[in-house]
This record gives structure tokens, sequence and C-alpha cells, in this order.
């Protein structure tokens, strides 16, 4: 089980002063009466999956999800307002330069990813569903820049290849299981993958610590945060998520 940090620290909010980033931050209302509909769609994804993974291990659990529902989330539906305003408030947060390399973890059918396609000379996007891969690869046609892999992150080889951007959205709850141990493998794994400098960016749901989620997510953050290879450079929260930018320790600094 994660422990709260006995030091509690003050998120930070967005300053006027920030430098320029790649996107700007949405200005309307972050949802609509409709994405009440996306709300429990979403619920009722989390709980298909949980029935699946008490019978079958995690890779085919998401495999018979995208099966029956090729978009359970509704990641990529044009009804919603809220996917779209998060998306941009997510790009909001990113500086301004030039990505390499960008490595979207949990990428599903990639709707993130290809947001990030003006921004980015290479996109690699991975997911443990092999379902979600095949349909982002299909939804991405026409798109030079970015491709897709079925991998488990633990077990992802990336060919001595180091990203100057990773991003880890809405990831962390399946993990399985999710304690210390795990965070620690999977810390490790993102360290090594960055280039010195790089950015990983950090997002799960959060509502100001009202419900249950939102404080483990806090907890989770901030065991990020207490890495020896990542220190926190921003945060924002958000309506229903939180959005934390570490920045990847050089090692000299380490």
């Amino acid at each position: 089980m994660l422990k709260p940090h006995r030091v509690k620290e003050r998120r930070p909010r967005a300053r006027s002063t920030e430098k320029p980033t790649i996107g700007e931050a949405p200005t309307s209302f972050f949802m609509a009466w409709r994405d009440i509909a996306f709300w429990i769609r979403s619920a009722r994804a989390d709980a298909a999956l949980a029935k699946l993974r008490a019978r079958m291990g995690l890779r085919e659990s998401f495999n018979q999800l995208y099966r029956s529902m090729r978009d359970p989330w509704g990641a990529t539906s044009q009804r919603y307002r809220y996917q779209k305003q998060k998306y941009q408030g997510l790009l909001s947060i990113l500086p301004n330069r030039e990505y390499d390399n960008v490595l979207d973890v949990g990428c599903g059918l990639g709707a993130l990813a290809r947001w990030l396609t003006p921004h980015a000379r290479q996109i690699l996007g991975i997911d443990i569903s092999d379902e979600a891969i095949t349909e982002a690869r299909r939804m991405s046609r026409g798109l030079t820049n970015v491709r897709y892999l079925q991998a488990d992150i633990y077990d992802f080889q990336a060919q001595g290849q180091v990203f100057d951007l990773i991003v880890l959205a809405d990831v962390l709850y399946y993990l399985a299981p999710l304690n210390e141990c795990t965070l620690k493998l999977l810390i490790e794994k993102i360290a090594r993958l960055l280039s010195p400098g790089g950015l990983l960016l950090l997002t799960n749901h959060y509502f100001f610590k009202i419900d249950r989620a939102s404080r483990t997510t806090s907890l989770l953050h901030d065991f990020f945060c207490r890495s020896p290879w990542l220190i926190r450079v921003a945060e924002y929260a958000r309506a229903f998520y939180l959005a934390t930018l570490m920045e990847r320790i050089k090692d000299s600094e380490n």
C-alpha cells in the first residue's frame, strides 16, 4: 500500500509568467450536459474490465473489452467536450520546444498521440492490448510520424532509444498489483527511457481530494516526484484530473 509522505507539499497553480507552451488552455467550461453520458460510459467500462480481470490476465481482459466496446472510455468520440478539453489542457502544460522522440504509454486508441503529432518528429504509442493497437493504427492512417506497438511497459525494449517526452496518462489505475514495488519498477523503467532533461507528463483522475481515487492520485504523483531521477517542474489541478510535469535529472546531478 502507498503511504503518504510526511511532508505536505502545496500544489502550485498555473502562473501567468509561464514559458510558452505548445498549446493554449481551453477557456470554455470543461463539460456539457451530454458529458454526463461520458462519465457513465467510463464507469461501465471500468466495471466491465474489473469483471474480466477477475477471470483472465490483464492483456486478454483489455482485448476482450475492446472487442465488445470499440472505444470503451469514449476517448475518440466527438460527442463529448471533456476529452477534447482535457487534451487541449495537457498540451497547454508542455513547454514549447522541439520534441524528437515521444513515447505514449498506454496509448489506447492513440487519441492523445494524434494530438501530439504536430509537435513531435516521431511518436511511439504502446499499449498492452493488441485490439487497441490495431484500431489506433487504423485511425492514424496518413500520419507519418506516429506508430504503434503492442507492448507492456515493463517488457518494452527501446533498443537503446531514449525519449525527450514520455506521456503516462490515465494508466496507473490498471497496474496489477498497484503497490510501491511495481511503482518503483515503473519509475526506474521510465527513468532509463528518458533522455537527460527529458520530460514525463503524468496525469490521472483528480477532484481536489474529495474522493478516495483523488487522494490515491495525489499519493501516486508524490511518489513519482520523490524518485531520485525525477524532479517536479509544474503541476496543475484541473476539473477531474491532475497533471504533473517532471524532468529527468541529469546523471551528474543525481
